[in-house]
């Protein structure tokens, strides 16, 4: 498959999800539905404790709730949401993406204190998913740029798995004692590695795993571990000796909520997440849940890794934001250079 080829099959998904962010918007929301706004791989587990939520929502409430889901690169949902999307609720992959639409107004700024763990439910990172018997022998960061090595990862720029790669790329070489220097080195040469930027993370799963594209595959723990299960024993997960600490954030939308009158069921959704049950249904799909005891009893599919916090790269999420993906930032200067 011709990289041409790829950059046309990533377009066609691309106006796909467009259609769809389109669609919602004209819809809006009604009183009785809310529309979940996600980022790329949480469809499957969001399916699974919605229907749980909505069964307990209705024996409680004593009325039914249907809930939406909309989903694609986390960046790029949130600025869908900015543009209109009627998201009652936004479960994104950043806190930067959250903090993003509360800067404009849709969102209180004192989101992050509306529910436990600064509104983080869990917690996930970046690993690596490799060919059977794994060929090329990458178990490490370095092991990237290494000869003829191709890597699958999403566009920093739209995806929330995109921009937690750099990141994770980038910590690698710092939490080494690396420096700066050193470690934009290094990111250079990994995306001259890269033959094509996906989305989201998704549609880097898509080029991976079914268009057989690539050598490793960089992307979310719990897509990882879905990957691999689909793949009939043809894909293996590799975990490197460190990663970034990633901190999916979820919080109401407060301009919409008013507007749809869906305060009470965006709550008691978002408070769900929380309880045992969902925390259990996220550490089955390979999500890392904030419950420590639940975490412990997932400990074999979640197995412990030097996680790094996103402070050892930059002052927060919102630094990193701008540092890294914003305007002339890092990212954009590599990814310029690269395409002269």
């Amino acid at each position: 498959m011709t990289k041409k080829w790829l950059n046309a099959f990533a377009l066609v998904l691309a106006a796909v999800a467009v259609g769809l962010v389109a669609f919602k918007n004209y819809r809006g929301a009604k009183e009785g539905q809310l529309l979940n706004v996600s980022y790329d791989p949480t469809r499957e587990v969001y399916q699974e404790i919605n229907a749980k939520f909505i069964a307990q929502y209705e024996a409680e409430a004593g009325h039914r709730v249907a809930i939406e889901q909309s989903h694609g690169g986390s960046s790029r949902q949130a600025r869908a949401v900015a543009d209109g999307l009627a998201a009652d609720v936004v479960t994104l992959a950043l806190p930067s993406d959250i903090e993003g639409l509360s800067k404009r107004g849709l969102i209180a700024l004192n989101w992050k204190d509306r529910f436990p763990h600064r509104s983080q439910p869990y917690t996930s990172t970046i690993v690596f998913v490799v060919r059977k018997t794994n060929p090329k022998q990458i178990k490490d960061w370095p092991d990237l740029i290494g000869p003829d090595v191709t890597v699958i990862t999403p566009d920093p720029k739209t995806s929330g798995n995109g921009k937690l790669s750099l990141l994770a790329a980038w910590g690698s070489v710092i939490h080494r004692g690396g420096n700066e220097d050193q470690a934009r080195d290094f990111v250079t040469k990994l995306y001259q590695h890269v033959p094509i930027l996906g989305q989201g993370a998704r549609d880097s799963t898509t080029t991976f795993a079914l268009a057989k594209e690539g050598d490793v595959h960089l992307t979310w723990e719990n897509e990882a571990l879905r990957e691999v299960g689909d793949s009939k024993g043809e894909l293996e997960v590799v975990y490197p000796p460190v990663s970034i600490l990633a901190e999916p954030s979820v919080t109401w939308v407060d301009a919409n909520v008013e507007k749809h009158k869906s305060a009470a069921a965006s709550k008691a959704y978002l408070v769900y997440l929380f309880t045992d049950a969902a925390q259990e249904i996220f550490a089955k799909d390979g999500y890392r849940p904030t419950n420590e005891a639940i975490l412990k009893k997932y400990q074999d599919r979640l197995p412990k890794i030097d996680l790094f916090p996103v402070t050892l790269v930059a002052k927060d999420w919102a630094d990193a934001q701008t540092k890294f993906f914003g305007e002339n930032g890092i990212f954009e200067t590599i990814h310029i250079a690269q395409s002269k």
